[in-house]
């Protein structure tokens, strides 16, 4: 554990409870991708069936177990609590082509070909692209609420904090994930148009906005 792991776990932390807090309050999930939220689950369900087998820590384990259980909450609330303010219409991304792909890659490129391992290395990609229909939702509204914006702002912090993580590790420990690092900086690029927007019109108190 390093201080750039402990902030972007804690980036992530605050990222899903600003949406939870965020359906729970105004009753609604509109400008929500339930199609990103479904490939988040399957990403920590995938990563964190080791739950049962491996201890690491209490952090770690309590971290596992709140991940997976505020993803399915997220997808619960989206599909039945307050179903009928999901926006179907614009969620509309093929997430086929991001769990097929990421899937077969997980079979070719792994660190130890076996069931777990395969698991954790397509979360790692999966996780790099679940974002996308969230974006391309966005980018189909027309706009984001503010605080959907500070939901994906704080989600492309976790990456970028993670990014400094791997350095850090190799740099001190010597470690050095290429699978980790290279999915990473997928996900982080997939950010940066989103970074400029929040930066130039969210902290400026504007409405973030995006050509439809």
């Amino acid at each position: 554990m390093n201080l750039f792991r402990f902030l972007g776990d804690l980036s992530h932390l605050l990222a899903i409870i600003l949406l939870l807090l965020k359906i729970w309050k105004s009753r609604s999930c509109a400008g929500i991708s339930g199609k990103s939220q479904v490939l988040f689950a399957v990403v920590f369900t995938a990563r964190y069936l080791d739950l049962f087998t491996n201890y690491i820590s209490l952090y770690n384990t309590c971290m596992k177990v709140v991940y997976i259980a505020c993803s399915f909450t997220t997808v619960w609330m989206i599909y039945s609590k307050f179903k009928a303010t999901y926006d179907g219409n614009h969620d509309t991304f093929r997430v086929e082509f991001l769990v097929f792909p990421t899937a077969i890659l997980a079979f070719l490129v792994n660190h130890d070909f076996t069931p777990l391992e395969i698991l954790w290395t397509f979360s790692i990609y999966l996780e790099s692209v679940a974002i996308l229909p969230q974006l391309f939702m966005v980018s189909k509204t027309g706009e984001a609420e503010t605080i959907t914006s500070h939901y994906l702002f704080a989600l492309g912090v976790y990456r970028t904090l993670y990014l400094f993580n791997w350095i850090w590790r190799y740099h001190f420990e010597g470690f050095f994930d290429l699978i980790a690092i290279v999915a990473g900086l997928v996900q982080t690029v997939l950010y940066c148009d989103f970074f400029y927007l929040y930066i130039t019109k969210v902290l400026k108190g504007k409405k973030l906005s995006l050509p439809a």
